[in-house]
């Protein structure tokens, strides 16, 4: 007789309980989004839609109304299916390779309500904090058994009797991608860690002075299109950033300091680069002061511009003379 694999008994018995469903919905999305990037995209996307900066200057998921917070989970369903081309589901809101998935989206971690009619369907369950910058998504199979209940009064009267996962459980859930970075939110930040830096920029009612203001402060680092759209608070808030007659905006006005502001053209990331960087990605720009190659600048990373060589140097440090203009697109 020959002896037991235990271990291999348990893997069998692993395997025949295995939810085949969920395994299908796992792979089509990993496959779909192999790094999780396009699903962060679409979180940032939807946040700053809410924050509606444009019209609104907020920057912060506190200022939102608790109206316009329970929105956000309609939001990230409906973005997220618009990005993937999810087909409506049967009873959920996606189908996903013939599966229904049902979409629950909370701004704290495990806070997912579950509602009755979910019980038993998959869950794809998404969180993002804006304040940690950290996203995370994954799969559940709703099991009434292993969820907590958690009973509301809705405004008829009625028990909604829904369920929730709580942080003891929340191993029940396949992550796809797990506390992963979210694109930062810059005014937010400087707002936890820089406030004076951000009492600045607003101490500005212009918009265009303050959209001056940010890139004169935040230099060296990776500024998205919207931070311009919520400090600008104008329709054509790209407007503010690129050359003008009047030499009010904020490139042909900061170069009279010495600062240059790199945006995401193939010319201008080579700037960046030459300069040492950070190098603007899609949407984005980065504001450098340079001044002219000197011999004590060393092997500084220069860049030939106007027929010279620049380099980047601190907000603090001199710029000798104004700063030359950035190649066309």
């Amino acid at each position: 007789m020959f002896p037991i694999d235990y271990s291999a008994v348990k893997n069998i018995a692993r395997l025949d309980t295995e939810d085949k469903e969920l395994e299908i919905v796992r792979d089509y999305l990993l496959k779909l989004d192999p790094t999780g990037s396009e699903f962060a995209a679409v979180l940032r996307k939807t946040i700053d839609q809410l924050l509606d900066g444009e019209n609104t200057g907020r920057y912060d998921w506190k200022q939102l109304h608790k109206t316009e917070k329970t929105h956000a989970g309609t939001l990230v369903e409906i973005n997220l299916q618009r990005r993937f081309n999810f087909a409506d589901g049967k009873d959920m809101d996606y189908e996903i390779r013939g599966v229904d998935v049902d979409c629950k989206y909370s701004q704290t971690l495990g806070g997912w309500m579950i509602p009755p009619e979910a019980m038993g369907e998959i869950c794809l369950v998404v969180w993002a904090d804006d304040h940690e910058s950290r996203w995370s998504a994954g799969l559940l199979r709703a099991d009434r058994s292993k969820l907590t209940q958690s009973g509301s009064v809705t405004r008829k009267g009625n028990r909604d009797n829904k369920y929730r996962l709580n942080k003891s459980n929340l191993h029940l859930v396949t992550w796809l991608w797990e506390n992963q970075p979210l694109k930062r939110n810059l005014l937010l930040h400087l707002h936890k860690t820089d406030s004076k830096t951000l009492d600045a920029i607003y101490s500005h009612k212009s918009g265009q002075r303050r959209v001056n203001e940010l890139f004169r402060l935040v230099q060296k680092e990776a500024v998205d299109r919207n931070v311009v759209r919520t400090l600008a608070q104008q329709h054509d808030y790209m407007a503010r950033v690129r050359d003008d007659k009047d030499g009010t905006r904020a490139r042909p006005a900061l170069r009279k300091e010495g600062i240059i502001i790199t945006g995401d053209s193939k010319s201008h990331r080579g700037v960046a680069h030459a300069l040492g960087g950070p190098v603007p990605q899609r949407g984005e720009f980065v504001s450098f002061k340079v001044t002219p190659l000197e011999n004590h600048h060393g092997d500084r990373p220069s860049v030939e511009l106007d027929g010279r060589r620049w380099v980047a140097i601190e907000p603090s440090e001199e710029a000798k003379e104004p700063a030359p203009k950035l190649p066309s697109r």
